[in-house]
């Protein structure tokens, strides 16, 4: 028999009971309702973007602004020195070295072509293999971007460098048009294409705030290949012969990669990023777009003077055992101009470097054919050789900032691709006007045209993402 006290204790249980559902009860209803608002909300912005185009180029802009200024909690996250961080760096300096560096010692092959081994061939043709190689270190970066973002980096490396040592033995074996084509053109500039690019995208896992430097300074390994290699080429090929020359290059370039493969890695996980191997959303943003624009028109000039400026010299009176030394003597100078823009980008920002660097590369585009005399070319070498250093060490800076760094492989694989086609076009299309007109006056003014009209370009791409005329970027 249940007692009344019994029967109390029972009505006690069932009334907490009761108030203890009501809690669970009141959230229930709380998610049910977060749940409608946030289909409401979904439904709301599918709505805008279907209504209003225009809102995913407004996201756009929106986001590549939060990519050049993110919080700054994380820039802790990026090392920006410590031996790991500046033994990548060496690495970095070992591959610019043997890509852009053999890439820019191209002028004083040209000449030494057309005074010998191809002197039945037309400067154009013989031009087409420089501008080979330059656009193949260029091109093969929409692959190797997309690859680095999904983390093969070292097999990549691995196998352009030993693609690059065998072209250039292969190349001392050459004797014929095609043959110098197929293998320092296409085979040396593929090789140059898959070392360089992903090197642009190691720094930006190693360095943040000290980017504009570290890009300077490896670019810097371009500027002393350019050096070097130029006058060992020439002393070498009077002492031992073309072939062993390139041998002897080889020899170089086994101990710059091994190191550049000792020393490089990753930092950050893949990322496999949405859209496969392009990422043409990239380019509705009008910032992105026009500084890519930008670049191709650049290439279309850029590289001219360093092409053609010991030839011009020489058919200009100057003794041709100092002539060999303009392509040298420009590509020592950009160290000073690659240096001093990594260090003032991070102050000052890249494209308010670059603009009035490469605004003065222009200007002297179009003074060069007017010059003589051995003082006139090496004052052109020189300045010439600062400014557009100070480009092509910076190129690669605002195209990481104009976007997320998951993406970075990808978006400036794009970019370089594009690039290369008006590096492929430039000293050709300049060949063929110095042919048509028989001399240089044509060929500067068109180059320089091109340089200066990229600057532009480059500028509005700048106040696009700024939202004003003046500011960091």
């Amino acid at each position: 028999m249940v007692s009344e006290h019994d029967g109390m204790n029972a009505s006690r249980v069932e009334i907490a009971k009761s108030d203890n559902s009501r809690p669970a009860a009141a959230n229930d209803a709380k998610g049910l309702l977060a749940d409608k608002e946030a289909t409401l909300l979904a439904a709301s912005i599918d709505g805008r973007t279907l209504n209003d185009p225009e809102h995913l180029v407004r996201g756009e802009r929106e986001a590549t602004r939060a990519a050049i200024q993110e919080p700054e909690c994380k820039d802790d996250e990026f090392p920006d020195g410590g031996l790991r961080a500046w033994l990548v760096i060496l690495g970095a300096i070992c591959t610019t070295f043997s890509s852009f560096g053999f890439v820019n010692s191209w002028g004083a092959f040209q000449s030494y072509y057309e005074q010998t081994m191809l002197r039945d061939t037309s400067a154009s043709d013989i031009a087409w293999i420089g501008s080979i190689q330059y656009s193949f270190t260029f091109f093969p970066s929409i692959i190797t971007g997309r690859l680095f973002d999904l983390g093969y980096f070292k097999l990549p490396l691995y196998l352009a460098s030993c693609l690059m040592i065998v072209a250039t033995f292969l190349t001392a074996q050459c004797t014929e048009y095609w043959q110098f084509v197929l293998c320092q053109g296409i085979a040396v500039g593929l090789a140059s294409g898959v070392i360089f690019g992903p090197t642009i995208a190691v720094i930006s896992h190693w360095f943040k705030k000290r980017r504009g430097m570290a890009l300077g300074i490896i670019a810097c390994g371009s500027s002393i290949g350019g050096t070097t290699l130029p006058i060992a080429f020439h002393k070498l090929v009077v002492e031992v012969g073309f072939p062993w020359t390139m041998r002897i290059i080889g020899f170089i370039l086994i101990f710059t990669l091994g190191i550049a493969i000792l020393t490089l890695d990753r930092r950050l996980p893949p990322v496999n990023v949405s859209g496969g191997l392009l990422n043409l959303r990239a380019f509705k943003s009008l910032p992105y777009t026009l500084y890519t624009l930008s670049a191709f028109i650049a290439f279309l000039g850029l590289y001219t003077v360093l092409t053609y400026i010991d030839v011009s010299a020489a058919v200009n009176g100057v003794d041709d055992n100092f002539a060999f030394y303009l392509v040298s003597i420009a590509n020592a100078t950009s160290i000073f101009g690659r240096l001093s823009s990594g260090f003032l980008a991070d102050r000052i920002g890249a494209i308010n470097i670059m603009s009035p660097f490469t605004l003065v590369a222009g200007i002297l585009t179009y003074i060069w054919p007017f010059v003589t005399g051995k003082t006139a070319y090496i004052a052109v070498a020189v300045i010439y050789g600062v400014s557009s250093g100070a480009y092509v060490g910076l190129i690669a800076a605002p195209m990481i900032a104009l976007g997320d760094t998951g993406d970075v492989g990808r978006r400036t694989g794009m970019y370089f691709s594009v690039l290369a086609v008006g590096a492929l076009a430039g000293p050709p299309i300049s060949g063929a006007i110095n042919e048509a007109t028989g001399n240089y006056t044509a060929t500067g003014i068109y180059a320089g045209t091109m340089v200066i009209i990229s600057v532009a370009v480059m500028w509005t791409s700048r106040c696009l993402v700024l939202g004003r005329l003046w500011g960091k970027f």
